[in-house]
């Protein structure tokens, strides 16, 4: 007769196969972080076919105008010494790996605005990132490759010298530019100040004012790549505001952005908006808060971030 198993017995079988099993996941996790590790900027070389040495127009008008920014805002503290053009991504395996090695912590990135030199870094994503904002970073840039980088994208290789010692980048483009570098990309061109703009208008029956607010980030070779603002339009008779009204807008090109706003003052001796604005590049995040009407950033990389309010009197 076979006997039955007490409950202590019970539980202490219960937690061996228990113990098995967190073991088996953890070696699981550990082959699975060794493998990946494993995948180089040699194992991507063996899945690209070489292709026509040189590199389209709208490529080369880039790099030529990013090593002009570079130079007239961080002097020699960065600088493009050189490109190897590598050839065409010819595998869904080639596909894979350079989305892998795009956020691997041991690829180089750079983030900051280079308008702004003492906000840039550069360094290996694993040293600029750690707790959750590496897992902030990683998610960002892996999931930007995946929507980005596509069968058939061509790839080269650009070396740069900086303050801590000569790198390269795997920098991924196609026939209309550059698509994506963990430096052209990190980086970015702006001015914090923003820009404003005010006019009036009238007819027959009302006199409407308005105040146009925007913030702007260029890509290092200078073309626009997002943008935040606000507008608020006051409608008024002698010195008195009928009516307000107030638009937002945020975009940006590989990355995110977020803008709110609000009326807060629609009658009397002025108008008055709400506003809430941020954009930031892959490795950050943005977040509203309706209860203070904000937008924050969190984790690390190139942002603007704009909170506040603005009156407009007649």
């Amino acid at each position: 007769m076979k006997k039955l198993l007490t409950p202590f017995k019970f539980l202490a079988v219960l937690s061996v196969l228990a113990l098995g099993s967190c073991q088996n996941e953890s070696n699981e996790i550990t082959q699975q972080e060794t493998a990946q590790a494993k995948v180089s900027v040699s194992d991507l070389k063996k899945e690209i076919t070489p292709g026509v040495q040189a590199i389209p127009q709208a490529v080369q008008v880039q790099l030529d105008e990013s090593k002009k920014n570079l130079e007239k805002h961080l002097n020699n503290d960065l600088q493009i010494t050189g490109i190897n053009v590598l050839g065409k991504i010819s595998t869904q395996k080639g596909l894979e790996i350079s989305q892998n090695l795009i956020s691997d912590k041991d690829q180089i990135i750079g983030l900051g605005n280079i308008a702004d030199p003492s906000s840039v870094k550069i360094g290996k994503i694993g040293d600029l990132y750690s707790g959750d904002h590496l897992i902030t970073a990683q998610k960002g840039l892996k999931e930007m490759a995946i929507d980005e980088i596509k069968a058939g994208i061509n790839v080269l290789e650009v070396s740069w010298d900086g303050k801590h010692g000569k790198f390269t980048t795997l920098c991924f483009y196609n026939d209309s530019g550059i698509v994506w570098d963990n430096v052209f990309g990190g980086l970015v061109l702006m001015d914090t100040r923003g820009n404003s703009e005010v006019s009036n208008s009238s007819t027959a029956k009302v006199v409407s004012k308005w105040y146009k607010q925007w913030w702007t980030a260029n890509w290092l070779w200078g073309s626009k790549r997002g943008e935040v603002g606000y507008q608020i339009t006051i409608y008024y008779t002698g010195s008195t505001v009928s009516n307000v009204d107030v638009s937002d807008w945020g975009n940006i090109s590989l990355g995110k952005a977020k803008s709110e706003s609000k009326v807060i003052k629609r009658t009397g001796a002025y108008g008055q908006c709400q506003y809430a604005l941020g954009l930031c590049t892959p490795t950050g995040s943005l977040s509203f808060n309706a209860s203070n009407f904000s937008v924050s950033f969190s984790g690390l990389g190139s942002n603007i971030v704009s909170n506040g309010t603005k009156s407009l009197y007649p």
